[in-house]
């Protein structure tokens, strides 16, 4: 197989592409051949080595989802054949041409996607599902904000909102990026730059606040996040992009609100966890890219001698949505 190895850690072209064995799988595994596979900003992580995998993956090859086809299948899988589409969320290596993975964490891939668009869902759509309806419960109705509207977990869970009937407001670091979450659902655009969100927060609700707030950004928003919250509202940290350690915090404020704080991560979950959140989604979420509701945002596609483009446009953080290597073999 064909993968992107990390050999210059601390270079953004940290890449070499090299010839390696193709995974051996177990009875409960199939071999995907990958066509196509997704950046998360954990791979810059990992890329450095700060963001290490689980047992049994390579943390010199990054990749946290991919969309391919079934090649092999293990001796005890049922359901899936040779030839069958398919995406998955990885614990690592999704950089390579060849993966193994369980069966129970595989999911069809729509018949109106392809497969750039298939290895955009896993890993963001995901965590926004976890962390809005599993974490913090959002009902039809309610009211959310959205940081980082035009990441990948930005623009999932707008959708993922919206089609809930959710007032949803969200911060973008542009206008023209605030522009194109509007046309996924985002009723509030607010950027950041030039305007205090917890200001338009209080201004747009009355002072009510808004009842979930799905955070990327970690501790430079910890004190307007707590005052952008309503009575009982719920937060769900999925991400520390601006930092983890907040100095100081007033947890009163957090008492009188009656308000919960969440954090959550899926790469350090064992299977079974992984699989149960993975079905969940199957029959919940995934029959709404077939109808079209929901859409992979992709910005651009690299192939994947060009990772190190791909990685230093993510790092410039100008991208909206996705950004998709293709891979061949």
């Amino acid at each position: 197989m064909r993968a992107a190895v990390v050999v210059r850690p601390e270079q953004v072209d940290a890449f070499d592409i090299q010839e390696l064995p193709d995974p051996v799988i177990g009875p409960e595994e199939v071999l995907v051949a990958v066509k196509a596979s997704a950046l998360n900003r954990a791979d810059l992580l990992q890329r450095r080595g700060r963001y290490n995998g689980p047992p049994g993956t390579r943390n010199d090859i990054p990749g946290l989802e991919m969309a391919g086809v079934i090649a092999e299948t293990g001796s005890r899988v049922v359901g899936w054949k040779p030839g069958d589409r398919v995406m998955a969320l990885l614990g690592g290596m999704g950089y390579a041409s060849r993966i193994a993975v369980h069966e129970r964490m595989l999911m069809p891939v729509p018949p109106n996607l392809t497969f750039e668009q298939a290895a955009s869902i896993p890993e963001v759509f995901l965590t926004a599902y976890d962390a809005l309806f599993l974490q913090c419960e959002l009902k039809m109705g309610e009211s959310v904000l959205i940081h980082a509207a035009g990441s990948g977990v930005g623009t999932a869970g707008i959708q993922m909102a919206s089609a809930q009937g959710c007032r949803v407001f969200g911060t973008a670091g542009s206008q023209e990026k605030l522009e194109k979450a509007a046309a996924l659902g985002l009723d509030v655009g607010i950027e950041y730059h030039t305007q205090d969100f917890a200001e338009v927060i209080k201004e747009r609700t009355g002072g009510r606040g808004v009842d979930v707030i799905l955070d990327v950004i970690g501790a430079p928003y910890w004190d307007q996040n707590i005052a952008s919250l309503a009575l009982k509202g719920r937060m769900v940290i999925v991400g520390s992009m601006g930092g983890g350690v907040v100095e100081q915090m007033n947890i009163g404020a957090l008492s009188q609100k009656r308000a919960s704080v969440r954090g959550t991560l899926l790469r350090a979950r064992p299977l079974e966890e992984k699989a149960t959140l993975v079905q969940a989604f199957v029959n919940r979420v995934l029959p709404l890219f077939a109808n079209e509701t929901l859409v992979p945002v992709v910005d651009v596609t690299f192939p994947l001698d060009q990772v190190g483009e791909a990685h230093r446009l993510m790092e410039s953080n100008a991208n909206f949505g996705k950004i998709v290597l293709t891979i061949e073999d």
